[in-house]
Order: C-alpha cells, then structure tokens, then sequence
C-alpha cells in the first residue's frame, strides 16, 4: 500500500539524519496521501540505520494503524492533527535540531533579519504558547498539535511552514514531505544566523517589510518569478 510514498518516507528520515538535523532517534517525517486519507510515518523508537521502506507504518486520520509490523512514531497524533488543521500540506516534519531547539527551549520566536530567511518563511518563526499541565498530562502529541494550530489561528501555514514547540523543538511542514524537510534545513540554518546576529547586535531590528514582501514573494505564490517557473520551480 502507498509504496511510493514509503520510500519517500524513509528518504526523508534519512535525510533528517544525513545532515545533521537528527541525532539517536530524535525525530520522525511523515507524508499524507489526501485522496485516501491515509499517512505514512516511520516506527516509534528504531534506529535510522536499521529502518526499511516495508517498516514504515500506515495509519488513517484517526490514528489507527493500517499496516506496517511496528508501532509508529509516538508523535504520530501531533502530524495527524497537522493534517486535519493545514488540508494544503503534504508533509510534516519534526527534529530536535540543535539551534531551532534552542530558540524553542529559550520560548522566542526566530526573528526574520534578513533575506535568507524571507526567501522561506514570511515572518518571525513563531513559538507557541507553554502548554498546560493539563495539555501535557492528558493527550499530550495530539495537544502538542493543538497549540501549533492556535499559532496559526491568524497566519497561513505556507507562508511559515515552520512552529517552535515551547520548550520543546520545531516543527516543519510543506506541500510534499520532500519540502517539509528542506524547510527543516533552511529552518536549522536560519536559526543558527540569527542566533549570531543576536550575539553581534542584540538590539538587531528586524527585515522591513518591503524587504520581506520581495523575497518571499519572489519565490512563493501566484507572481512567483523565481527559477523555472512552470516547471514545478517557484
């Protein structure tokens, strides 16, 4: 079932690890097929050298497993909530990536300061609010889906196809989970910039809008220029 996008799972969660964004086994990539309302997601707790296509777990929106031999990841109820509340994106990614986790541990959003970030991501990556001792003890994935959603009450998604998780780590999504990923790369790069533009100028000012605007919508929507558009480049 879904063969084609098991593989492109498990290239995806090896990816993850090839450049550096997951260490031990401290992160997961899933992909929805939207026709059949089914996700495909790696198992809970195996190690990425070990992992095959055939390991990769089925489960529907519901959380209930389709197929696959293992149990999958336990963050499979934050993706799901994902794919309920974002019905544009195709993929989702989460890491514990070394710089995204320390904007998210210290709970402040990743300032856009300049172009290379604005080329992705049309703003500040947002943090979330902390979660409750209720949301942590009851539910607590699903919630963690839950309090991405309320950050994005106001923005859409694809214009910041990424979250910081308070205390906890970011989250990446996009419209193939080919894309979530490389939102996970420029995300990590983009973090480890500001961080250092922080430490040379802590009173930096953001990037002014105009700025923004032309990077990002170079790139993204209907009056994209950039690349060989058409020919699935933005």
């Amino acid at each position: 079932m879904l063969e084609h996008l098991k593989t492109d799972v498990l290239a995806a969660n090896l990816a993850l690890v090839r450049e550096g964004l997951v260490l031990m086994t401290w992160g997961n990539a899933s992909a929805i097929d939207r026709a059949s309302g089914h996700v495909i997601i790696k198992p809970s707790g195996v190690a990425y050298d070990a992992m095959k296509a055939e390991d990769m777990v089925v489960v529907d929106l519901e959380g209930n497993k389709v197929e696959g031999k293992l149990n999958p990841s336990v963050d499979t109820p934050t993706h799901l909530a994902l794919y309920l509340a974002f019905p544009d994106i195709g993929g989702v990614v989460h890491t514990h990536s070394h710089y995204a986790t320390c904007w998210a541990q210290a709970c402040r959003p990743i300032p856009c300061f300049g172009t290379t970030h604005a080329d992705y991501f049309h703003g500040d990556v947002p943090v979330t609010d902390r979660m409750t001792a209720m949301e942590v003890r009851e539910a607590y994935e699903a919630n963690i889906g839950e309090v991405i959603i309320r950050c994005f009450r106001n923005r859409d998604p694809l214009s910041c196809p990424a979250v910081l998780v308070a205390n906890h780590a970011p989250f990446t999504w996009g419209k193939s989970v080919a894309a979530a990923v490389e939102n996970a790369f420029v995300l990590e790069e983009v973090a480890r910039m500001a961080l250092h533009t922080v430490a040379l100028s802590p009173t930096q000012l953001a990037i002014e809008d105009h700025l923004l605007d032309k990077h990002f919508l170079r790139k993204h929507g209907n009056n994209a220029y950039y690349g060989q558009v058409g020919k699935g480049d933005e």
